[in-house]
């Protein structure tokens, strides 16, 4: 019988094992990356395309050219494409990031040879219907008129526009923005980016010489690069000088917060350590936001502080909805816990508590092989290769309370936070 009054035995992670890819380049400069392992017929294969140069001018090109792919090809519509991948089985997507774009299909292996060829077409083929094309700018400028009316939106578009600019990361799309999309333009766009020498085809699951076969042979011939390389250059962060925006709604019954400023990114060696100290901060539900804003004061149902990392940088940030009666006194308690940081050693039991949850979530993280392709993207997109996890792991297992004061003191200038408020204050 188990003995439910007994914990279980804590166990100390000593090593994070990954699964490495197999690495082939086909003759069109396409990259292909295979992770074999599993048991299941199944494949979940992304190609993923760098953005091209952000075009302040014509700011959505990136993100509505991949959000339409699936939209029609010269020989197929948008409802074809869905009816031959329903057919099958299959599951195709397409997202949109600030730095990659990715086409993903999940398919059983016995069915690529049916499935791969619809995706080829849309790679190759696609051809944006202007029809289309006038229902995708009417449903976003929708969505967008819907979202506007949320304060923790605005307060994210308010931030990331002080915090990077006019840049892909801080772009802030207003209705009349999407009347600037233009056909011709998104058909120009997906020549120079969709192209084999842009592509890195990532492939997980119960991979075999046949399958890979199969994806090199329809991806490695018929399918051509354009006469020009794709720019994938970006411009230069330009940040805003002002750091404090306050964007009133006098019938507001909560007030949303959002405040950080720019930080290392991913590569620089002190990011694992910061990572840290944010999970001290607000990076768990028993961080000490939390504990203080949420458990002790009662201002809100959540906060929580965050890092981005980008190529050209990275941030923190911390974000809540409070009270709007409460919101001036919500800012003062977060200020208080930031600087606390600074002044205050992190004591060892709490230290021990912020370690066990990292190490554990990175663990847990790696449920199955698509997991493990998820981390390689993530470091090789940021130019890094696997040590970079050995010595995160490394640090977050011995990072000391005096080491993590002196980062708090290098990176948290309070006074150099930006900070938007909507709602009240």
């Amino acid at each position: 019988m188990v003995d439910r009054k007994t914990a279980p035995e804590f166990k100390a992670i000593e090593h994070i094992n990954l699964i490495k890819p197999e690495k082939k380049t086909l003759a069109n400069g396409s990259e292909i990356f295979c992770f074999n392992s599993g048991d299941q017929e199944l494949v979940r294969i992304e190609w993923v395309f760098t953005n091209l140069r952000f075009d302040p001018v014509k700011p959505l090109l990136n993100m509505a050219t991949n959000s339409m792919l699936t939209d029609g090809t010269a020989t197929l519509t948008a409802a074809e494409i869905a009816d031959k991948v329903d057919f099958y089985g299959a599951f195709l997507s397409v997202d949109y990031g600030f730095e990659q774009s990715l086409v993903t299909l999940y398919s059983l292996t016995k069915h690529l040879g049916k499935t791969l060829p619809v995706v080829k077409d849309i790679l190759t083929n696609s051809v944006f219907p202007q029809k289309e094309l006038e229902t995708f700018i009417r449903n976003q400028q929708q969505k967008l008129q819907v979202s506007l009316q949320k304060n923790d939106v605005v307060a994210r578009r308010t931030f990331n526009k002080a915090l990077y600019g006019n840049t892909i990361y801080g772009l802030t799309a207003e209705l009349d923005t999407f009347n600037t999309l233009q056909r011709d333009d998104l058909l120009a766009h997906f020549k120079q980016m969709y192209q084999p020498s842009n592509c890195s085809i990532i492939i997980a699951g119960k991979v075999d010489a046949d399958t890979l076969d199969l994806l090199a042979d329809e991806f490695g011939s018929g399918w051509g690069n354009a006469a020009t390389a794709a720019d994938t250059t970006q411009p230069v962060i330009d940040r805003a000088a002002e750091h404090f925006y306050f964007i009133e709604k006098p019938e507001a019954l909560q007030s949303a917060i959002r405040m950080g400023l720019p930080l290392i990114n991913r590569e620089h060696p002190d990011f694992p350590a910061v990572q840290v100290l944010n999970t001290v901060l607000g990076g768990y539900f028993g961080s000490r936001l939390m504990n203080n804003i949420r458990e002790d004061k009662g201002y809100t149902y959540g906060i929580g502080s965050g890092i981005t990392s980008h190529k050209q940088g990275g941030a923190l940030f911390i974000a809540t909805e409070v009270g709007a009666d409460v919101c001036k006194a919500a800012t003062i308690e977060i200020e208080k816990e930031v600087n606390r940081l600074k002044t205050d050693l992190v004591p060892d039991e709490e230290l021990s508590l912020v370690r066990n949850y990292m190490l554990g979530s990175l663990l847990g993280s790696l449920e199955n092989v698509f997991s493990h392709a998820d981390k390689f993207k993530n470091l090789y997109f940021s130019g890094m290769d696997y040590a970079y996890y050995d010595r995160y792991a490394q640090v977050v297992k011995t990072v000391t309370a005096d080491e993590l004061l002196k980062l708090a003191n290098r990176y948290l200038d309070f006074d150099q936070f930006y900070k938007v408020i909507v709602g009240k204050y």
